[in-house]
């Protein structure tokens, strides 16, 4: 049985209510060891928070969507850094730019990353970077940073941006989109990234691998991304499972 932790998941998701509790010791059970809950905004970091305090192997991760950013309260950095500073809470995430949809407040996102990438670097917390058509405004803020512990999830770039977050000391994740047949970005993206620096994750309910595709996604469904991992990389599923595993932890150290 292959053993593998998820590094993104949205266990708050209404897609999770009837069946949550069943559904999260079955899926530990059978070899998730570890999840990592994603906040993205006030509501859904406390809960990832309350979620890290009921059940073992759920952490938290707490930050502010950038498609989340209007409405926020003020003294929402100090809220935040009283969730943070909690022993299950592992990172600050998921936190970004997001320029997909019209009518986005460019300047208002940006406000919020660079706040929180500051909160982040005060507690020295790994960061959960989100960045949706937002790559050149993203590389930008980071690459005035200089060396970012952190993980840019979902990655959907080129291998060339691939090789940018790497030479910032960054690691990368993949969701199942690797798994999809119009995946050839995504693919060598991935053959950019050497198996060290690579995790895994879900997005879940979101990004279901094939053959699994348009229903509700969830972390056991990691399988079939270890398994393409494997096949492009040319190794084991177990090794990608094991060393990807070792990546997850050395980040999040709060885990181990």
């Amino acid at each position: 049985m292959l053993e593998y932790i998820d590094s993104h998941a949205h266990y708050d998701a209404e897609q999770f209510d009837p069946d949550r509790d069943e559904l999260l010791y079955r899926i530990h059970n059978a070899g998730v060891k570890k999840i990592i809950n994603m906040g993205c905004n006030m509501e859904r970091s406390r809960i990832s928070v309350e979620y890290s305090q009921k059940y073992p192997f759920v952490y938290a991760a707490v930050g502010i969507h950038p498609e989340d950013v209007e409405g926020v309260p003020d003294d929402y950095i100090q809220q935040m850094k009283k969730w943070a500073e909690l022993p299950k809470t592992v990172a600050v995430g998921e936190i970004g730019l997001d320029h997909h949809y019209e009518n986005y407040n460019a300047g208002l996102q940006k406000k919020f990353f660079e706040e929180q990438l500051d909160l982040a670097k005060e507690l020295s917390l790994p960061v959960v970077i989100h960045s949706r058509d937002a790559t050149e405004e993203t590389m930008d803020i980071l690459g005035k940073r200089g060396t970012i512990r952190g993980v840019m999830h979902c990655f959907s770039g080129s291998a060339e941006t691939a090789r940018q977050v790497l030479a910032l000391g960054m690691n990368i994740s993949f969701t199942g989109v690797l798994t999809f047949k119009n995946a050839r970005r995504a693919i060598e993206a991935l053959e950019a990234v050497p198996l060290e620096r690579l995790m895994l994750e879900t997005d879940c309910p979101y990004m279901a691998p094939e053959p699994n595709r348009g229903v509700r996604c969830d972390s056991s469904m990691i399988v079939y991304i270890i398994q393409k991992i494997a096949e492009v990389k040319g190794v084991s599923p177990e090794l990608v499972a094991k060393q990807t595993m070792a990546n997850t932890l050395d980040l999040f150290s709060k885990m181990k």
